[in-house]
């Protein structure tokens, strides 16, 4: 259930950019007005996080992770029956809710349902629904939208809150929460404890980290079909294939980081996956003129971008192993969240730099911040191996 949601998650946000042209271009948008209604969808994944973070906390990790993905999934059937601007904005800030929410329940349950020497390698493989997800969504954006359309693809798209309905019964809900619950600890502001002496270091420092993080993910991506068919003159189908090649580089980069991080440590984990992708996006977009002339080499730097990507599996072990469970989900989910939020202003920023040095000079920042990331995880202790609810900052005093 949890991968499942990631999958339709990532799919339901990451389709927009592959639409970005055929909504333009029927609906008379500018490249800044898209970029808005991105900015805007990612900037409500803060607010998802943030309040079905505290409700999953409160309520429990089985019915909000449901809730999640019947939220987004109704914002992205919506968003097919768009008129203008502002309804379109409205409906991808509804999936943004959404999507905010689901991917910290997702990892909380996970992370405390598995033991400590296997928890990377499951939070991993949850993550490996993010590149199924968008290669799902190349197909439906380069394949089956110039057959039927950008609004029937966002209808069709609505279809995971189904999956919900045929599988909640048999989910169970998270023990260790049901433990935490009986003796009481859900009766407290989580939000309010996060910026208390005990946590509120801890929680920018995981801020700061996933601000990082989510500005390399988001500089590369929410421009990179527009980049390969604008600049590098690609069709859509062209532009589809080359990212499924990158998303199957982030598939191994995902299922391959939680082994490397369960047996080298998190921090060293994050510092090589960085260092990767920051190689790649130099590779396809300042010094593309370098390896133009030979496609195969393009692709295997597409690959190292997708491959990089891969860091992303190591939050749901890193937060779950240094938050309490009573915190757990809404430190995870603020945190992550906020960070994606803050990215509102990533297309809005790409979009302008453009106008000067093409698309390729916007998603180049995408490296610098990578290196940020593999740099500032070793400001954090090594939690490999720990079991939950013994991080130093968790133990009662």
């Amino acid at each position: 259930m949890s991968w499942a949601g990631w999958v339709f998650d990532f799919y339901d946000l990451i389709l927009y950019t592959f639409l970005l042209i055929p909504i333009g271009r029927e609906l008379h948008f500018s490249n800044l007005m898209l970029s808005y209604i991105l900015g805007a969808s990612l900037a409500a994944t803060a607010a998802g996080g943030i309040v079905f973070g505290i409700l999953s906390d409160r309520i429990g990790r089985k019915s909000i992770l449901q809730w999640t993905i019947i939220t987004y999934s109704a914002g992205t059937f919506l968003s097919g029956l768009a008129p203008n601007f502002e309804t379109l904005l409205v409906f991808r800030v509804i999936t943004g809710f959404g999507v905010g929410g689901e991917w910290a329940t997702g990892q909380t349950y996970i992370a405390e349902t598995f033991p400590p020497k296997v928890r990377g390698r499951y939070s991993a493989f949850m993550q490996t629904g993010a590149p199924i997800g968008i290669a799902l969504a190349s197909v439906m954006g380069g394949f089956i939208a110039p057959a039927i359309g950008w609004r029937a693809c966002f209808i069709i798209s609505g279809l995971p809150a189904l999956f919900v309905i045929a599988i909640r019964r048999r989910l169970p809900e998270s023990d260790m929460w049901l433990e935490k619950r009986s003796a009481g600890a859900g009766e407290r502001n989580e939000l309010k404890e996060l910026l208390t002496k005990k946590y509120r270091g801890l929680f920018m420092q995981s801020l700061v980290l996933t601000i990082f993080d989510m500005s390399a993910y988001w500089f590369t991506y929410s421009w990179l079909p527009g980049y390969l068919h604008q600049e590098r003159h690609f069709s859509m189908v062209q532009s589809a294939v080359w990212l499924i090649v990158t998303q199957a580089g982030g598939f191994t980069g995902y299922l391959t980081f939680g082994f490397f991080a369960d047996r080298f440590g998190r921090r060293p984990a994050y510092s090589a996956y960085s260092l990767a992708m920051a190689v790649g996006l130099v590779m396809i977009t300042v010094l593309w003129s370098l390896i133009a002339a030979h496609p195969p080499v393009i692709l295997g730097f597409m690959f190292l971008v997708g491959f990089g990507t891969g860091m992303f599996s190591g939050y749901g072990p890193l937060f779950s192993e240094i938050f309490p469970t009573e915190i757990r989900n809404a430190a995870m989910g603020s945190a992550f969240n906020i960070a994606r939020g803050a990215q509102f202003f990533t297309p809005v920023i790409i979009a302008v730099i453009a106008e000067k040095y093409g698309l390729s000079g916007g998603i180049f920042l995408a490296a610098f911040f990578a290196i940020f990331t593999g740099a500032w995880i070793w400001t954090f202790p090594e939690t490999k191996g720990i079991k939950l609810d013994t991080f130093p900052h968790n133990r009662d005093s």
